[in-house]
C-alpha cells in the first residue's frame, strides 16, 4: 500500500505512526492549496511579500528558493513554500487575467469565460484559429427567433472595409456578396477563386447596376458608303460596352467585323438606320450569317431619312450579328446614325 493519495499526493496515516497530527495537518495543506486553485501569478522567483495562502506558477528558469520547481506550483503556507506538481486535467483561476485554464500536461490552457462574459474562440466540431474565432463543422447551422424577429449582422470597422458572406468550393471563392471595400451592397462570383466579376452592384440611394450583363451599341466609322446588294455590313467601332461583348473575325462578305455574343441569353436588339438617298432598299439583322433576327424596308428617296427596328431575340454564346443589304442606298454610318444596341435581358 502506498504511504499517500494518488491524486493529490496527500500522507496517509499508518498505524504505527508517531505525531499524526503532524501528517493530517501536511494533509490538510496540500488540500487548501489544491482545492478551489486560484493563481495569483506566474513568476521565476518568489515574490518580496508572499501572503499566506497565495499561490503562483513557477515559470522555467525559476531562481532562488523556486530553483528546481519548474512548472510547479508554490503555495505559502506558515511562512514556508508548498509545492505541488499539476496533473493533467486539474484547473485553476488565473488571477491576473481572470481566466479559467485547464493543464493539459504540459501547458495552461484556457477553457472559459473571461471577466466580460466572453470567450477567444470557440470551435463547434471544428478547429478555430486568430482569424476564423467561431467555426463550424456542421450538416446545417439554425438561427430562429425569439420573440418575433431575427437579425444577423456584420459589422464592418469603415467604408473601405469588407462585410461580407464568402460562398466557396474546395475553400476556393465562387461568389461573395455583401459590403466589399465600400457601402455599396455587390455580389461577386468567380470561376477559379482569384479573378472576380461584380454581377449586381446597388448604391445607398437604390441604384441597381449590373457590370457584367453584355450591352454594347455598334457601328461602323463614321463616313457614307453604298453597301452591295446581298453583302453583309460588319463594325469596327464599339461603345457603351460593358459585358465582353466583342468584336470579331471580318464578315463574310462586305465590310466591317462580326458582332460576337458572349453569353447565351435572351437579348434586346435595336438598330437604327440613316440614309441620305435611296432607290428602295432592306437592311436585316442577321446571326451567324443565316437567320434574319428583324428587318425594315426603306422607300425610294432622294432625301436623307431615319427608321428603326427593335426586336427580342435567343443567341447563344459565340453568335455572330452583321448587316445584310438588299437594294441600293446611301447610308451615314457612325455613332447614332447606322447603329445596332444590342443587350442581354
Amino acid at each position: 500500500m502506498s504511504d499517500q493519495t494518488a491524486n493529490l499526493a496527500l500522507p496517509y496515516i499508518l498505524p504505527s505512526q508517531a505525531q499524526k497530527h503532524v501528517t493530517h495537518n501536511e494533509a490538510l495543506q496540500r488540500l487548501d492549496a489544491a482545492v478551489q486553485l486560484t493563481v495569483h501569478q506566474q513568476l521565476t522567483a518568489p515574490p518580496a511579500t508572499p501572503a499566506e495562502g497565495d499561490c503562483y506558477l513557477v515559470l522555467p528558469g525559476a531562481t532562488a528558493a523556486w530553483a528546481g520547481k519548474d512548472g510547479q506550483l508554490a503555495m505559502r503556507q506558515d511562512a514556508a513554500w508548498l509545492y505541488l506538481s499539476p496533473k493533467s486535467g486539474w484547473c485553476a483561476l488565473f488571477r491576473e487575467t481572470g481566466e479559467m485554464r485547464s493543464f493539459d500536461g504540459a501547458v495552461w490552457q484556457a477553457i472559459s469565460l473571461r471577466s466580460d462574459r466572453s470567450v477567444a474562440m470557440i470551435g463547434i466540431n471544428a478547429a478555430p484559429d486568430d482569424t476564423n474565432r467561431l467555426a463550424v463543422s456542421s450538416p446545417a447551422s439554425l438561427f430562429s427567433h425569439e420573440g418575433y424577429g431575427h437579425q444577423l449582422k456584420l459589422n464592418k470597422a469603415a467604408v473601405g472595409e469588407t462585410g461580407t458572406i464568402l460562398f466557396q468550393t474546395a475553400w476556393a471563392g465562387r461568389a461573395e456578396m455583401g459590403l466589399a471595400g465600400n457601402d455599396d451592397f455587390s455580389i461577386k462570383v468567380s470561376s477559379d477563386g482569384s479573378n472576380w466579376k461584380t454581377a449586381l452592384r446597388i448604391s445607398g440611394t437604390g441604384i441597381v447596376e449590373t457590370p457584367e450583363r453584355p450591352a454594347a451599341a455598334a457601328s461602323r466609322t463614321a463616313g457614307t458608303a453604298t453597301p452591295t446588294s446581298g453583302s453583309l455590313t460588319g463594325f469596327d467601332a464599339l461603345r457603351l460596352l460593358q459585358g465582353s461583348i466583342q468584336l470579331g473575325a471580318a464578315v463574310p462578305s462586305g465590310n466591317g467585323q462580326r458582332l460576337v455574343v458572349p453569353s447565351a441569353g435572351l437579348y434586346i436588339l435595336s438598330l437604327n438606320v440613316r440614309t441620305l438617298s435611296s432607290s428602295g432598299y432592306g437592311l436585316a439583322i442577321e446571326a451567324n450569317g443565316a437567320t434574319v433576327l428583324a428587318a425594315l424596308e426603306g422607300q425610294a428617296s432622294a432625301s436623307p431619312a431615319r427608321q428603326s427596328v427593335t426586336a427580342l431575340a435567343r443567341l447563344e454564346a459565340g453568335d455572330w450579328l452583321a448587316l445584310r443589304h438588299t437594294g441600293t442606298a446611301l447610308y451615314e454610318f457612325g455613332e447614332s446614325k447606322t447603329e445596332l444596341a444590342i443587350a442581354l435581358l
